[in-house]
């Protein structure tokens, strides 16, 4: 049989290669799997909120951002010295309160002479923190409930905190989560709360 003179065009039969799907569908659950980390690691680790006021100075100050950890009050239950994020009375229409935990669900506090009593024991504060002048409703015994905590601001003299008698205890339900890093200052450096 003769060939054809002239151009001759035809087309190959493209095959589908077994190699290249199975790269398409790892990177396509790759993707998959980086956004599901993404959006978990930012709602439980990665909330954002700034200090509000001068009632956590000198460890936090007015106006500095914190992330909060909500995931870890999933796992275990906040302790004292730990600096808590919180809604007073579950308010949805005011700012997060940042505090520290003093008291823990089951216990009495009160605050005599300035200073804080755990089931009738002073509470070794090293003196971190000054004397308070005023010991709001903690002036007579508070007992907490099962899932109730006692939070002060570090800066004792100038915290709106559970001494006031429109925050009082902390309901465990209205904790959003543990304040876990800080912004310092405009190189946007973070550090650790403790």
């Amino acid at each position: 049989m003769a060939r054809r003179k002239g151009l001759h065009f035809y087309q190959k039969k493209n095959r589908v290669n077994s190699q290249l799907l199975k790269d398409i569908f790892e990177m396509m659950i790759g993707t998959v799997v980086a956004v599901f980390l993404a959006v978990a690691i930012i709602y439980f680790a990665g909330m954002r909120t700034s200090v509000i006021g001068d009632s956590m100075e000198p460890a936090l100050y007015n106006g500095q951002e914190i992330l909060i950890n909500r995931f870890i009050y999933m796992l275990s239950s906040p302790k004292r010295g730990d600096v808590i994020v919180f809604l007073p009375n579950g308010n949805q229409n005011t700012h997060y309160y940042v505090k520290r935990v003093i008291g823990l669900p089951g216990e009495t506090v009160q605050i005599k002479e300035g200073r804080v009593y755990i089931d009738g024991v002073l509470l070794d504060e090293e003196d971190l923190y000054d004397t308070m002048a005023d010991a709001g409703i903690a002036e007579n015994e508070i007992t907490l409930d099962t899932d109730e905590y006692f939070v002060l601001g570090d800066n004792r003299n100038s915290s709106e905190d559970s001494r006031s008698g429109n925050i009082g205890a902390v309901s465990r339900d209205n904790i959003i989560g543990k304040a876990w890093f800080h912004m310092a200052g405009e190189e946007t450096e973070m550090g650790l709360i403790e």
